[in-house]
């Protein structure tokens, strides 16, 4: 998620983290953290481009892992999240990242079957909600969650979609800007959304969508800013897209439509790179992710939910509409049909 593409820069607040000093009664705990703090000259993260962004949460999270275990992090910028992993599949024969920022969900297979992360299980995992926690070999450690939604500029749209099946509607023809389920993570989550409400029918349905789509963009990035830049009314974005614009632009021009059906989830992840040249480091980072230090900048920076519950939501958020009816595949059964679906996808919008 995300991540909103604005041409005007959001400032984020300077980092207030202190230094953690470490005495002769240290815990254990905290003896392994200081063992990390000297091991890295640098931790690598690749991650997707919003994140990594001046108005992303990379910037500021960076700054306070440095302050707390005085190592540094150099945040490389890689497109979407598909293409992080890929980046890391090409490399995983001599790795040169430490963390992979944005595994999610749909992706977490893949992840696992090309074998480039390792396992960690941080002791800050007790924290996060069970249900959030969907790879139980923890591969990948969640850090946020939100939910796929089609978003709408009321100054064009008078009566917004309220289905999937209402997107079809001959009223949109040419308004709607999708992403590329290849390499966006937020274009394979909508192909998800519409094979968990369709089944084996969800290529017809693509069938009777082709008249409403203007483009598919290769990443989220690209895509939203064409909605923002006003080339089409409708965007697939996150029902939380809208707080974004009430907090920094004191607008709530841009709005989710909710369907009846629901909406499909998005757990983002990260993980240790398997063989990553700074392994110790890399899960001081895992550890570091799972506290308030780095959960309390993600929602006016990356626009999705923390996954610690203590975490205070912004009032912006109150324009952020929680679906009631959530859902997402499991690992297991994407992994068994991905790449089938991914080919029947490209054939149905390529016809």
């Amino acid at each position: 998620m995300k991540k909103i593409l604005i041409v005007t820069t959001v400032i984020v607040a300077a980092a207030i983290a202190a230094v953690i000093l470490f005495t002769p009664g240290t815990s254990e705990a905290e003896g392994q953290d200081e063992g990390r703090r000297t091991e890295a000259e640098e931790l690598v993260v690749y991650t997707y481009d919003s994140f990594a962004s001046d108005w992303g949460p990379g910037p500021e999270i960076s700054q306070r892992f440095e302050q707390k275990y005085g190592i540094p992090v150099r945040l490389q910028s890689v497109g979407d999240a598909g293409q992080v992993l890929q980046k890391a599949i090409l490399e995983k024969d001599d790795p040169q990242a430490d963390i992979l920022i944005g595994i999610d969900n749909n992706l977490i297979t893949r992840a696992k079957n090309e074998d480039v992360l390792e396992a960690y299980t941080s002791p800050n995992l007790d924290k996060v909600p069970q249900d959030l926690v969907f790879d139980p070999q923890h591969y990948v450690t969640p850090y946020d969650y939100g939910y796929f939604s089609i978003i709408y500029d009321t100054e064009k749209i008078d009566n917004p979609p309220t289905s999937l099946e209402d997107l079809t509607d001959p009223r949109f023809e040419d308004k709607l800007i999708l992403m590329d389920p290849r390499t966006s993570s937020p274009g394979l989550g909508f192909l998800m959304w519409t094979i968990y409400a369709y089944g084996d029918e969800f290529t017809e349905y693509w069938d009777r969508l082709q008249s409403s789509i203007l483009t598919i963009s290769e990443g989220w990035d690209s895509g939203y800013g064409l909605f923002t830049s006003g080339e089409a009314p409708l965007v697939l974005s996150y029902t939380s897209s809208p707080a974004y614009h009430v907090e920094y632009e004191d607008s709530q021009r841009y709005q989710a439509a909710l369907f009846e059906e629901g909406h499909y989830m998005q757990i983002e992840g990260v993980g240790v790179v398997k063989e990553a040249p700074h392994p110790e480091a890399a899960k001081s980072f895992i550890d570091f992710v799972l506290t308030e230090e780095f959960q309390e900048v993600i929602p006016l920076t990356n626009w999705m939910y923390p996954v610690l519950p203590e975490i205070e939501m912004p009032k912006s958020y109150d324009f952020a509409p929680q679906p009631e009816n959530r859902f997402y595949f499991e690992a297991e059964k994407i992994d068994a049909n991905r790449d089938q679906w991914i080919d029947s996808w490209s054939r149905a919008v390529t016809r």
